[in-house]
């Protein structure tokens, strides 16, 4: 029998709330930056190429220090690194938009891509312990808060470019708004030393999963799945990034649209993603996760394929809608996966998922800005749908597992 919310501890739920509020702060500023390459590649005069090398600072940034996210976890707990970081990604973020030359920007976006890696793992590595006290899925919840908040980055950014209002400006006040926001959050936060879902099971009288194997005797079959549910995860993630940083650009160059309706596609991509985070966890619980991933990819596939191959401006818009829609629990569930994987120390298998996403991340924009100055963008983005086709056919990774029962109140 499903638990009552009134039997979920009062402490447990304000955890819930703060894991949120950090989910949503992640997502306004990625949200508020992608309607605004476009002028910031104008105010800098540079080419697709260019920008799509400086916009690999970004992952870079997520590679080259990306892997000290469990280590800080440990030593300070993943509610401190979460908001602290989260904060200084808003400030770098700032720095970025008020860079005067192509370095500097760059550089600014080297410091978000290190803190974001930080806030992404901490944030998601808090909201797995929320999760598994709460002994039923939320972990797509909390992503859906992040995909309200990409909405909202993207809706004011938007309006913002379509008025004219300055760069600076508008991530100003986005950085306010993380300030006070994960101000709020951190003292909602589970406190550092809080019980591990390992001493949960124990207590429950549950035979935990083994939480540490020696590498060389982990079996290559975890490796393997382990590479699966990236793949997964890179297909989900790449969607995203073609909304964030190319979906603008593409539809004022090339199918002439103005900036607002420009911003259309980012924010129908996070707003469908939205939708179906929100009702992801229901549909995991009830078909599970291989199901849903298959599903999802298909949809990836057929609905971007058909928008690229039939351009327009509406058409990539509904386009994007319903990659949003198909991808939305694809991170979380390959998140999930990879925690959960036998052999692994806690925490393990979700850092090194998040690392190669960022990997591809580094990959991805560079490729796809020299596709477009060879080709065209349309030719860059056609890689959505291809991964599509990945997520479909490696969703058999993600067998569906069975979902502790909550306890009766």
């Amino acid at each position: 029998m499903t638990t009552p919310v009134t039997a979920v501890p009062a402490e447990l739920r304000r955890a819930r709330l703060g894991v949120s509020l950090v989910f949503f702060t992640n997502g306004i500023v990625l949200g508020g930056f992608a309607p605004r390459i476009p002028d910031i590649r104008a105010a800098l005069e540079i080419s697709y190429g260019t920008l799509g090398i400086a916009a690999a600072m970004w992952p870079i940034g997520a590679l080259a220090l990306g892997l000290l996210a469990a280590p800080l976890m440990r030593r300070f707990g993943s509610a401190r690194v979460a908001t602290v970081t989260m904060v200084v990604s808003g400030a770098a973020m700032l720095a970025a938009g008020a860079a005067p030359t192509v370095w500097l920007f760059g550089a600014a976006l080297f410091v978000v891509g290190v803190t974001d890696a930080w806030v992404d793992v901490a944030q998601n590595a808090h909201g797995l312990q929320v999760q598994r006290l709460y002994r039923r899925s939320i972990l797509n919840s909390f992503h859906a808060l992040w995909s309200i908040g990409a909405v909202t980055g993207g809706l004011l950014g938007g309006a913002f470019a379509g008025l004219g209002v300055p760069v600076t400006l508008q991530f100003a006040v986005t950085l306010v708004v993380v300030v006070v926001m994960n101000a709020i959050a951190h003292p909602m936060l589970l406190r550092h030393g809080a019980p591990s879902a390992s001493e949960v099971d124990h207590a429950a009288g549950e035979s935990a999963v083994p939480q540490h194997t020696p590498l060389a005797r982990i079996p290559l079959r975890t490796w393997g799945l382990l590479l699966a549910l990236t793949v997964i995860a890179i297909g989900g993630g790449w969607a995203e990034d073609a909304a964030s940083t190319w979906s603008a650009s593409y539809m004022q160059d090339e199918l002439a649209t103005g900036a607002a309706v420009a911003a259309f596609a980012f924010v129908a991509m996070q707003g469908s993603q939205f939708i179906g985070r929100l009702l992801g966890d229901g549909m995991v619980d009830r078909w599970g996760q291989r199901a849903v991933a298959r599903a999802g990819g298909a949809l990836v596939a057929l609905g971007m394929g058909l928008a690229l191959a039939f351009p327009s401006p509406w058409g990539t818009i509904a386009g994007f809608a319903a990659a949003g829609f198909g991808v939305a629990t694809l991170i979380p569930g390959a998140m999930h996966a990879a925690d959960e994987l036998p052999g692994l120390r806690e925490g393990t298998g979700l850092t090194i998922l998040s690392w190669l996403l960022r990997l591809a991340f580094l990959v991805s924009p560079p490729l796809v800005g020299w596709i477009a100055d060879q080709s065209s963008l349309r030719a860059g983005l056609s890689l959505v749908p291809v991964f599509g086709v990945l997520v479909a056919v490696l969703a058999g990774a993600m067998a569906p597992r069975k979902v502790p029962e909550a306890a009766d109140s």
